[in-house]
């Protein structure tokens, strides 16, 4: 079976069609700047080869239409024709509280879908569009929704409720929904089987470091507590968001700064962060590059950055009683040796000790800690569009 595993954005598609017999790549890819000037499509073939095309993208479903004829055509195509795609999977940000796992998209599940897009504005109404799209240009193929938040939603009541009043929780949904759901997920469960342990008891901590970040609690491999809350906003330090913030002092700097809420949400989302303390950028490698320059500020962030993780890691500990395995993923976590390092400095109590000369890899599966260590510390790059596939194929099999 041929899926197509698609990431719709705001602003970008990311695309990926696998060949379930095998669970290979076939070709993967990135439509950026829809809607904008200069919009372009890079297309990687399973050769590895690279080519990318430009030309105007309107819209989302100009930009589906677009990798159907790329993913199809003689010279460039990994299909002799669309009718060998069998189901398409999409990401899917915000399932809210109706979701708990992958579901065959229907009619019913879009009316859904569309009433949880005021939980994530930012994200939901793009993932429709791309269904939406698929919808229209190959209506009898399958669809399958998965969602950010399922994960998470294994997580109990006195963890996912925020000290308001509970009226507001009924009226409005305002709770911990947790985010980076299907990473958690691969990742815990990789681990599992590359440790050959039993889920049952297992204290898992999966450290997702990217532009975005957030931490998961996994025991019995499943969510227990992840850092991330009713919006992506809250948790740890990321490239552009500002992790946790004392909410009065937000309502001050508004009240400072004669700022109204839009202002102040897209402050701590796009204008925060690592970008906001070091005013160097968002990007870690470039913020790395500034501190072993001497530059003060980039060097406060690295610390900050380091310290909010290693706290989390600590009160996770703390909610687990123990911990077994500790996981970093993402851009950031399988590819930033001395921040890993920084992190783990000083975890020695909670039997985490890291291996200096084994936490030297970069983007692979590796074991970095020490053998005296009581907790594994494991590097496992994350394949959140494999998740993906692997639901689709088997909730499209099962219909």
């Amino acid at each position: 079976m041929k899926i197509l595993v698609l990431n719709c954005g705001s602003s970008s598609i990311k695309f990926e069609l696998f060949n379930m017999e095998t669970e290979t790549v076939l070709s993967k890819g990135v439509v950026e700047k829809v809607g904008m000037k200069g919009s372009f499509l890079k297309l990687e073939k399973q050769d590895g080869s690279k080519v990318k095309f430009t030309g105007d993208v309107l819209d989302h479903k100009t930009g589906v239409e677009y990798i159907l004829g790329v993913i199809s055509s003689e010279k460039h195509g990994a299909l002799n024709s669309l009718h060998e795609i069998q189901a398409v999977g999409h990401r899917v940000v915000h399932g809210g509280e109706d979701f708990s796992g992958s579901v065959f998209i229907d009619e019913q599940v879009i009316n859904v879908l569309e009433k949880n897009t005021e939980l994530a504005p930012l994200h939901n109404p793009a993932n429709l569009k791309g269904i939406y799209a698929l919808r229209d240009l190959l209506p009898e193929v399958p669809q399958v929704a998965v969602f950010d938040t399922a994960f998470h939603q294994s997580m109990k009541p006195n963890v996912y409720m925020y000290g308001i009043p509970y009226s507001l929780y009924k009226k409005y949904k305002i709770r911990r929904y947790g985010f980076h759901g299907t990473s958690h997920r691969y990742v815990s469960a990789r681990a599992i089987k590359l440790t050959e342990k039993k889920p049952k008891g297992l204290k898992i901590i999966s450290c997702h470091l990217g532009n975005g970040a957030s931490l998961a609690a996994v025991k019995d491999g499943k969510s227990v507590d992840t850092s991330m809350g009713f919006t992506p906003v809250e948790g740890l330090i990321m490239g552009t968001r500002s992790g946790d913030l004392d909410i009065g002092a937000l309502t001050y700097i508004m009240r400072k700064e004669e700022i109204g809420i839009e202002t102040s949400s897209v402050l701590v989302n796009k204008f925060s962060g690592m970008l906001g303390i070091t005013g160097v950028s968002s990007d870690m490698r470039e913020i790395e590059e500034k501190a072993e320059e001497g530059d003060e500020r980039a060097k406060l962030g690295l610390e900050m950055y380091a310290y909010r993780v290693k706290k989390y890691i600590g009160a996770y500990a703390a909610a687990l009683g123990g911990v077994d395995i500790l996981i970093f993923t993402g851009g950031i976590g399988e590819n930033a040796t001395e921040l890993r390092e920084n992190i783990c400095k000083g975890l020695e109590f909670a039997g985490i000790e890291l291996d200096v000369n084994k936490n030297n890899t970069r983007g692979k599966e590796a074991v970095i800690s020490a053998d005296t260590s009581k907790a594994e510390i494991m590097v496992i790059p994350t394949d959140e569009e494999l998740v993906i596939a692997r639901d689709t194929f088997k909730i499209v099999k099962s219909l």
